[in-house]
């Protein structure tokens, strides 16, 4: 029997990933400060940054497989201190679930590895890496100690680096979820120019790819994203048309931040051809989803 564990399981796309693991034959374990109401998985409330926790669970569950998504992305990441702290237990997890008999670590990068200042149009896996930011560097730097560990032992691993995402659960503040509350609430809403060019993936869709991610042999990192290049002020005139609402927005009363890349687009080459995962969700209906399922909030 395939065992997994997911952790960070109660997260933006986490709490997606266990349907999916489970409709491809896994024994789920769920892992994550909070449980969910949701069926099927195995729930295991650990705090992974106290040290030993994640070792312990690991000991005791002793999955052949695990998704490492747990990491705190809560306002203020890009320099939190505690970055260090979940390189830490990232390391610490994944030789855990060796040592116990683990088969395959698949775990969540990020596009801020990248080298942003010298990007091509579709950006690789084997692009440049020199992050921007302290949790890029927290990032890139877990990867490379893994990916070193890998080649040493022949364990099995995959990093999955994730571009833009949308949908359920994402936090407020964020781009896509801000824009609807304030149009839902008949607000005006504020945002830059948006002349960037960004991948955005729907959050099932990012659950689906890591889970196939998890359900293949492909080693090393492979992008998650969907590989097609999108305005900003496109996404948002988008939303304010499926509101009805476009009169509300005010594109270019706030300024972009300093040392953003102009253009950040995904090659998923590897994706689709060794994964063999395509994109399905049509950025019209997940934001669509994701505008119904914020109504929902506001009206309960």
């Amino acid at each position: 029997m395939k065992r997994v564990l997911v952790t960070g399981a109660s997260g933006f796309f986490g709490r997606h990933c266990l349907n999916e693991l489970l409709h491809r034959g896994y024994e789920v374990h769920a892992c994550a400060r909070h449980v969910l109401d949701q069926p099927g998985a195995k729930w295991h409330v650990v705090d992974l940054i106290q040290p030993g926790a994640g070792a312990e669970l690991v000991r005791r569950i002793r999955p052949t497989h695990l998704l490492h998504l747990a990491w705190d992305v809560s306002s203020g990441f890009w320099s939190a201190p505690d970055n260090i702290s979940w390189v830490a237990a990232t390391l610490s997890l994944m030789r855990a679930f060796h040592l116990s008999g683990g088969e395959r670590f698949v775990a969540a990068g990020t596009c801020a590895e990248y080298d942003w200042t010298n990007l091509p149009d579709y950006v690789g896996e084997d692009a440049r890496r020199e992050p921007a930011t302290f949790y890029g560097t927290a990032k890139e730097n877990a990867r490379r100690l893994i990916e070193g560990y890998s080649r040493e032992t022949g364990f099995s691993f995959a990093w999955g680096v994730l571009f833009l995402s949308f949908g359920s659960h994402e936090r407020a503040e964020r781009l896509v979820p801000s824009i609807i509350r304030n149009l839902l609430a008949g607000r005006v809403a504020e945002t830059t120019a948006g002349t960037q060019l960004r991948d955005f993936l729907d959050s099932r869709e990012v659950a689906a790819a890591f889970s196939a991610l998890v359900d293949c042999s492909v080693n090393g990192s492979v992008n998650i994203a969907s590989g097609e290049a999108r305005a900003l002020r496109d996404v948002i005139q988008l939303l304010g048309r499926l509101m009805g609402r476009s009169d509300m927005l005010r594109l270019g009363a706030l300024k972009g931040r300093p040392n953003e890349p102009q253009r950040l687009v995904a090659d998923i080459t590897r994706l689709r051809q060794e994964v063999g995962f395509v994109p399905r969700i049509s950025l019209d209906q997940g934001l669509q989803d994701a505008i119904s399922w914020w109504r929902r909030q506001q009206e309960a």
